[in-house]
């Protein structure tokens, strides 16, 4: 009997360690879209200086140019999380490709700054699609003993569209104009969408019961978050502080709904009765308030203080998501290994300390200094990242890893969102709301000092959710 078990157990070890063609094909899929909506994203923000000379925006409708794609994507990732549930995330991934790959299209075709922030929400609309079902698809055609190498794979492909974003972007802008950038990534949604159409396959619809979902409290959700971030962005007029005090009530409001309601877009006891879920998700929301914005601000630090081209300036910002694309796998691999909450509390840690470092830059820092903050950022965030998607999507059943997705994936948007919004409140304090070009480097480096040292302090946060989460309990499937 021992001789036996001991010649089967290598088999069904090597057995698990092969990847099917169709798993090595779902791998493909999923990697090349997040490749592409991040490497979009990073483009933009370098070539936002270029825009505002192009639409003569200000600095704050220049800001929505982000804001815009992020909203959009936070109001339908929680619904898109359980619709997928219901009706199926690859049937809901290749809608998302299509929406993607047309606003691409429009984006770069847009002839004024309101139709470009337009066709960005649509934009948005079609990532939260994809974004929510690219890590479902992945855990369910995976065994939770290589979840954590997939999911490192996905999050090594999106941080290499973040590092070849602002490089590629810079000269793309700076030779073809910032226009060439949304007609690259609308080739590239074509070609992902029919790789997706050809290798994805069919879904499985396996939910049982009544399929359902409750707009009503989605209506809510909706509304709330318009009124906070359209509310953020008219600060210090009295309307804008009325507009967030409504939104913040309509959230209430929605969650309130979501807890009565037997078919939630949200489990909310998800977050009361699951103490890993909830707090891998609150650190997720942290670190993303904390960190999405640095590529924002340098970009504008790098071209309007210092100078550079946008080329030039993407070269450096290169730096952080190139650390992140290689140290990503790896700490996913190992959070396979041991408690996440280890790497995730480290990875927080790390990340603070380097939004210390950026509250302290002068106009004439040298560029090596910035690029080792950037490579200090950037390990912090790899450590962090992959560990804490594979503890939100290892803390529930394969029933809910499309809620689980679309939370943790809400997580990030709305952090991102936080994020956009916390840079905006400094740029129109300091700023006044004049075009960034305009105003005075003395007041632009103010922004540059308040906005990363409250990113730094409230990272500080995320490392309690970090470590205090608990562990996680692997079983086998």
């Amino acid at each position: 009997m021992t001789e036996k078990f001991i010649n089967l157990t290598p088999c069904s070890e090597r057995k698990r360690m092969q990847w099917t063609k169709k798993q090595l094909s779902i791998i493909a899929v999923v990697a090349i879209t997040s490749f592409m909506g991040t490497f979009l994203i990073s483009s933009v923000n370098i070539a936002l200086p270029a825009i505002e000379k192009d639409f003569q925006m200000t600095a704050v409708s220049l800001s929505w140019i982000i804001t815009s794609f992020l909203l959009a994507s936070a109001m339908f990732l929680l619904p898109v999380g359980r619709w997928g549930d219901l009706t199926g995330i690859r049937k809901l991934f290749k809608g998302g490709l299509i929406i993607f790959t047309i606003s691409s299209l429009l984006s770069g075709l847009a002839p004024g700054g309101f139709w470009l922030i337009l066709f960005r929400f649509v934009q948005g609309v079609g990532a939260a699609l994809t974004s929510t079902t690219g890590p479902a698809i992945l855990v369910a055609a995976f065994v939770p003993q290589q979840r954590g190498r997939v999911l490192g794979i996905s999050v090594s492909a999106v941080y290499l569209g973040l590092a070849f974003g602002p490089f590629a972007g810079g000269i793309l802008t700076q030779h073809l104009g910032w226009r060439s950038l949304f007609f690259i990534s609308t080739g590239l949604g074509i070609l992902t969408t029919l790789i997706a159409f050809r290798f994805l396959g069919k879904d499985e619809i396996t939910t049982r019961g009544q399929k359902k979902i409750q707009l009503k409290g989605t209506a809510w959700y909706m509304a709330g978050l318009i009124a906070l971030v359209y509310g953020s962005s008219t600060i210090p007029a009295i309307t804008g502080w009325l507009l967030m005090a409504g939104g913040a009530f309509a959230l209430i409001v929605f969650w309130v709904i979501e807890t009565k309601s037997d078919y939630p877009v949200i489990e909310t006891r998800l977050f009361l009765a699951n103490r890993l879920f909830a707090y891998s998700n609150l650190a997720a929301l942290v670190n993303y308030s904390a960190t999405f914005t640095i590529v924002f601000l340098l970009s504008l630090y790098l071209q309007k203080i210092q100078g550079l081209s946008p080329g030039n300036a993407g070269i450096i910002l290169v730096a952080q998501p190139a650390i992140m694309a290689v140290f990503s796998p790896l700490a996913g691999k190992l959070s396979d290994r041991i408690q996440p909450r280890s790497l995730t509390t480290l990875g927080m840690s790390i990340c603070t300390l380097g939004l210390a470092a950026f509250s302290l830059l002068t106009p004439t820092t040298p560029h090596i200094v910035i690029i080792a903050i950037l490579i200090w950022e950037g390990f912090g965030f790899a450590l962090f990242s992959s560990p804490n998607m594979n503890t939100i999507m290892s803390s529930v059943d394969k029933t809910r890893y499309g809620v689980a997705s679309g939370s943790a994936a809400t997580m990030r948007v709305l952090g991102q969102i936080t994020s956009m919004t916390i840079a905006t409140l400094f740029i129109a304090g300091f700023l006044n709301n004049h075009p960034i070009e305009t105003v005075s480097n003395h007041l632009f480096m103010k922004v540059i000092h308040w906005g990363f040292l409250t990113f730094a302090l409230l990272s500080t946060t995320g490392i309690y959710f970090s470590y205090y989460r608990g562990k996680i309990t692997r079983k086998k499937e």
